[in-house]
């Protein structure tokens, strides 16, 4: 059960003894809430280093004498909520470092005859007493000089020795619970030198006749004064105000959740001719006053208040205070009427000509005002005012204009349910909080303004830094804000926090790599790193900003795009280039007519055979072919007729067509061959185009006339099938002589006929 810093947590385990085998690296040790019973002895002799030891909410009924000698270097020692019927003195006998001691919650009803804590000479805070507790004996604090803490349960008291706590010189914070009011004017009496700050709870006040001051030893401590949970009548109230005027001392009076059965009536001329209060901050928090519409107006007790310094009257239904009792208010700085039923009308009354003149901090916040612009005028007429809160009034409209105090530097508007802020807000403001609104945007210029709280509304970006050149403190968290820009953020020339958390931020690259490189980021931001978190893109949120890093692909898309685009048109001329050296297009196109070609029947029906050869041939070799050749064929007996693509090509028509169309229409095709004929684009179409058809038949349908001499190596490597025919097949060939040439018709006419 401990840790490295040798703190053993042993609480609630149902332990029924303090276990054994403690050692003196123990430092910590907790051992509350179990069912321990008995201290004893050998228990904790050897945790010699022990600084904290936890019993507290056992059933400790019996401590042996010498169960804590050896914690010498023991500083707190917690046994409440016990079953210890007696305190003993050597208990605490070795306990030289004990600073806090915790004893409340037992069953003793004393605290013996002697001092139980003579030897504990560095005691700081004391807690002890409980419902049982019932006599305090003179004696009984012998050897205790200052505490910073006095905490007694005095519910039952129903005996001081008087004297009993004025052997401690100096305590800085007493609470006792009282309810016997006969004791505690005694104890008062015995604490006036030596306690700072006193808080009684439950007390229900005594109407007391004899002086709090008789037989106190005097220069009087008391400064601070708090009653909790307290009942009150007038007559009280009277008497006491008269008693605590003694104690010259005492500037501070709280009371807390307190009764008052009374309308205020007051013994005001006695209380006036007594001389004025030396009490210069009054407190007075949740005060039940029944029937409190009721209660009077004061009047008579304006000397008693011109000192007064600090005023807080909150949750305690105060609807109005009388304009002539709050022109006494002459010395009065700080007023805090929060969380009361005050109404513009009735704060017109209130804030009266001539009213609270010193009057430099005022808080009037969760009231009923309605009007901003009626509750501007009314705060204009104090002329000393700098810090005003009207925040949770149900304001809701904002004037375009308004009447405020000339000095006013501080502002707080939060949760008035505005939806934008106006001129009505003064230009000498110094801090603004407009937090929990409505508000869309600000760009309100206000060139004195350092800090401005614009938290829970519904900004998407920060405000606009020219306007509030002089800003150092901005809060925007909680609204609709995705991000922020390097540029918006540097425009804030005197920036020194910002607190953006709680928002839906936007994980872009130029976000991200901001947040990343600026490098005072961390210091400005308020609630780094843990308040920043991503929203999007979906795959980081959830995630804190700082920890985000998004790839180089995510980053720079459009670069990315970009070179893929120049690649691909790099590979794609790259193919253009390739295709082109090895004639990719040529086998494409080839392709795509051979497939045309096997769509189509072996033969035209015999009744759509029109020409007895298609000729193929170059444009160099045309004046051969129509001079020489087509005369001698088409003027035989009987005649032949000849497709040439220049002549019977019907206009318009699709190449492709045109050539699949005539082979398929003509008996023969007759191919001229020549140089020209192989290295010119046309004719390659042409047999591209019609050699599928026709050298896949295995028939004589093809006619080669070889117009000059070819070497079968200079025809191009696509034409295979044209190679293979010629050194396979024969072929005729245009001879130089006449003679030979009409042996040449003869074969040729033989070859159309066959």
């Amino acid at each position: 059960s401990c840790d490295a810093s040798q703190l053993c947590n042993c609480s609630s385990m149902g332990l029924d003894f303090v276990p054994l085998g403690l050692t003196a690296k123990i430092t910590v040790l907790n051992l509350a809430h179990n069912r321990i019973k008995h201290i004893r002895s050998q228990d904790l002799q050897q945790a010699v280093n022990l600084r904290a030891l936890l019993l507290q909410s056992n059933k400790i009924s019996s401590i042996d004498e010498d169960s804590f000698w050896s914690l010498a270097k023991l500083e707190l020692l917690d046994l409440s909520n016990n079953s210890l019927a007696h305190l003993s003195p050597v208990w605490f006998g070795h306990l030289f470092s004990l600073q806090h001691l915790h004893l409340q919650g037992n069953s003793y009803r004393d605290l013996g005859e002697s001092s139980p804590f003579s030897s504990l000479r560095n005691l700081s805070s004391l807690h002890l007493g409980n419902p049982r507790f019932s006599v305090i004996r003179q004696g009984n604090f012998e050897g205790i000089e200052l505490l910073h803490k006095l905490w007694i349960d005095g519910s039952n008291l129903s005996q001081y020795e008087q004297g009993s706590l004025k052997s401690i010189k100096k305590i800085n914070h007493m609470v006792i619970n009282l309810r016997n009011s006969n004791i505690f004017s005694e104890i008062v009496r015995d604490i006036l030198h030596s306690v700072a700050w006193l808080e009684v709870t439950e007390i229900k006040l005594p109407v007391e006749r004899n002086s709090l001051v008789q037989n106190s030893t005097r220069p009087f401590r008391l400064q601070k004064l708090i009653f909790k949970e307290a009942f009150f009548t007038d007559e009280t109230i009277s008497r006491a105000i008269l008693l605590l005027k003694e104690i010259t001392s005492l500037k501070e009076l709280e009371a807390i959740n307190c009764r008052l059965a009374g309308r205020g009536e007051w013994n005001t001329k006695e209380i006036a001719s007594s001389g004025p209060s030396f009490v210069e901050t009054v407190t007075i928090i949740n005060a039940i006053i029944q029937n409190f519409h009721l209660f009077f107006d004061l009047d008579g007790m304006e000397s008693q208040i011109n000192n007064l310094k600090g005023l807080t009257i909150a949750s305690s239904n105060v609807f109005m205070v009388s304009c002539k009792l709050a022109r006494h208010f002459s010395s009065l700085l700080y007023l805090d009427f929060h969380d009361n039923l005050l109404a513009n009308k009735r704060l017109d009354e209130t804030i009266c000509e001539g009213s609270w003149p010193s009057l430099q901090t005022l808080n009037l916040s969760q009231n009923s005002l309605k009007s901003l612009e009626q509750t501007a005028n009314c705060t204009s007429r104090l002329p000393k005012l700098n810090n005003l809160d009207i925040s949770q009034n149900n304001f809701g409209e904002i004037p375009d204009e308004c009447t405020w105090p000339k000095n006013l530097k501080f502002l707080n508007l939060s949760s008035t349910q505005i939806s934008k802020v106006t001129k009505c807000i003064p230009d000498t403001l110094e801090v603004l909080d407009v937090s929990a609104n409505s508000l869309k945007e600000f760009r309100l210029e206000l060139p004195r303004l350092r800090e401005l709280y614009l938290t829970k509304n519904q900004l998407k970006a920060l405000p606009g830094a020219t306007p509030i050149p002089n800003l150092v403190a901005l809060s925007v968290r909680r609204n609709k804000l995705n991000s922020f820009s390097k540029e918006e953020f540097e425009s804030f020339k005197r920036m020194e926090l910002l607190d953006a958390s709680d928002n839906n931020f936007i994980c872009s690259c130029e976000f991200l790599s901001f947040i990343h490189h600026e490098a005072r980021m961390a210091q400005v931001l308020a609630g780094w790193p843990d308040g920043y978190m991503c929203d999007s893109p979906l795959a980081v949120r959830g995630a804190r900003v700082g920890a985000v890093h998004l790839s180089p692909m995510e980053c720079h898309r459009s670069l990315v795009v970009s070179l893929i685009c120049v690649l691909v048109f790099l590979v794609i001329l790259l193919l253009v280039a390739v295709g082109y050296k090895y004639h990719v297009v040529w086998y494409v196109r080839m392709t795509w007519a051979w497939l045309q070609a096997k769509r189509k029947p072996k033969r035209a029906p015999p009744k759509d055979v029109c020409y007895d050869a298609f000729v193929s041939y170059s444009e160099n070799d045309s004046d051969w072919v129509e001079n020489t050749m087509v005369r001698e064929l088409e003027q035989a007996c009987p005649p032949f007729r000849l497709c040439l693509h220049k002549r019977d090509f019907v206009p318009g028509k699709w190449i492709v067509d045109n050539i699949i169309d005539s082979i398929e229409k003509s008996r023969k095709t007759l191919f001229v061959l020549s140089e020209h004929f192989v290295q010119s684009e046309w004719c390659k179409y042409e047999l591209d185009f019609s050699h599928f058809r026709l050298f896949d038949e295995n028939n004589d349908a093809a006619i080669l006339v070889l117009l000059e001499p070819i070497q079968s190596n200079a025809i191009p490597k696509r034409f295979c099938k044209l190679r293979k025919i010629m050194n396979t097949k024969t072929y005729l060939e245009w001879p130089a002589g006449e003679e030979q040439q009409q042996v040449f018709w003869e074969n040729l006419k033989g070859a159309l006929k066959s």
